[in-house]
């Protein structure tokens, strides 16, 4: 393979089978995963785990995360939530156990009449998915978490909705990286390289629909790679050398949340993840085995990055609601990141087409997953990684990149 790169060459160039671009969630769990293939990876972010996956609540939940005209969604959380216990379990195994996972059930809950009846009618669709949802009387969510209100509407017990701790996984998959390839003879800064990236590089540099086969960093190096991976979020339509013709139509949704302190007299506060629908708007409860506990999530399409104050109101008026003891708790954190949507709400998973229906070499992309990049972290790994070894499965192809992209001329998606 031949690869031009920036001339003269530096004599720091770096080399890998893998190169990922992005070092959230998504691309830490690729990276891990083609990592344990057998692969030479090299990861690439200024600063690995610090974008929307330092903010994500971790919920584990494809059940409570049923949308409306998202049901197309559902296989891929599904399968994907089936991966976590083992996927965190392989990260214990080892030797990096600290993910805070837990399996405690969630519990969602109305607050009013209204809410009542939004939260019977997504029982409904759930239902209708094969979904197990439970209805309890609020005595028996109470017996369940006594700090809940008593005059709450409604109650359902969601058993198979769990959760981790995003920024716990981060930093263990990246150290689980670092000191393997350590044990290989690969030095840290040959596996994490803590800058940006700004272009592909093509065996053609005439050619943007060319083989791929490296990537340019900010600081004149380059990364040749046999296979790059494109996994930086909002990032990845910015970059540099994309293939012509490619979109990647991806918009900025920003969220606020929240990070309190419990007092020792209230904990626990809560064991379940509590999801609530407040006069017809979203917040949710999580706890964490610190002792704290996450408040989210507001969903802003206004191009604020900064914690909007509206938005922290908000979120600590309907939390009160449903646990009338967070007016006591300490607030230690406010924290606001954009999470990368799509026109459909699904990711951008898959290798790219080219118009003679074969595929850019090189090149595989996952991005977009905007409110669900935590859970769907595992399969992405997986499919990713089957898609290096050749292995195509053709039940995801309706999460394939180039399906916005007509001037790929892509086939027909089911």
């Amino acid at each position: 393979m031949s690869c031009t790169v920036p001339d003269p060459l530096n004599a720091h160039d770096l080399s890998a089978d893998v190169a990922v671009i992005g070092g959230g969630i998504i691309g830490l769990g690729i990276a891990l995963e083609a990592q344990r293939a057998g692969h030479r990876v090299t990861l690439i972010d200024p600063a690995p785990g610090i974008g929307a996956t330092f903010a994500a609540a971790g919920m584990l939940a494809p059940v409570s995360e049923l949308h409306y005209q998202e049901e197309n969604l559902l296989p891929l959380t599904l399968a994907s939530a089936a991966l976590w216990p083992g996927f965190i379990q392989a990260l214990a195994d080892d030797g990096y156990p600290e993910t805070g996972f837990r399996s405690t059930p969630t519990l969602a809950l109305g607050a009013d009449a209204a809410d009542r009846t939004a939260l019977a009618d997504l029982r409904e669709a759930q239902t209708r998915q094969g979904l197990d949802v439970a209805p309890l009387t609020i005595r028996e969510a109470r017996k369940r978490e006594p700090l809940l209100s008593p005059n709450l509407g409604a109650a359902h017990l969601i058993t198979h909705d769990h959760q981790v701790d995003p920024r716990a996984v981060a930093a263990s998959i990246e150290a689980r990286l670092v000191a393997a390839a350590g044990a290989e003879g690969r030095g840290r800064d040959h596996t994490v390289v803590r800058v940006r990236a700004t272009a592909l590089l093509h065996e053609d540099p005439a050619d943007t629909r060319s083989r791929i086969c490296g990537v340019l960093l900010d600081d004149g190096r380059s990364v040749r790679a046999r296979e790059v991976v494109i996994a930086n979020g909002l990032g990845a339509a910015g970059l540099g050398a994309l293939p012509e013709g490619l979109v990647l139509p991806l918009r900025p949704v920003h969220g606020d949340i929240l990070r309190l302190r419990v007092p020792e007299h209230l904990r626990p506060l809560c064991t379940a993840t509590l999801r609530g629908v407040v006069r017809g708007l979203p917040v949710y409860v999580v706890p964490r085995n610190d002792g704290t506990v996450v408040i989210g999530a507001s969903s802003r399409e206004d191009g604020s990055a900064g914690v909007n104050a509206g938005s922290v109101h908000q979120l600590l008026r309907d939390a009160q609601v449903l646990l009338p003891a967070v007016a006591e708790l300490e607030l230690i954190e406010t924290t606001a990141r954009a999470r990368p949507g799509t026109p459909d709400n699904a990711p951008l998973l898959g290798r790219v087409a080219a118009s003679d229906g074969t595929g850019i070499p090189g090149l595989l992309i996952a991005t977009g997953f905007f409110r669900h990049g935590v859970l769907l972290a595992p399969i992405a790994a997986r499919i990713t990684t089957q898609l290096l070894a050749g292995v195509h499965d053709p039940a995801w192809d309706r999460f394939r990149p180039d399906r916005f992209s007509p001037a790929l001329q892509p086939q027909e998606i089911p």
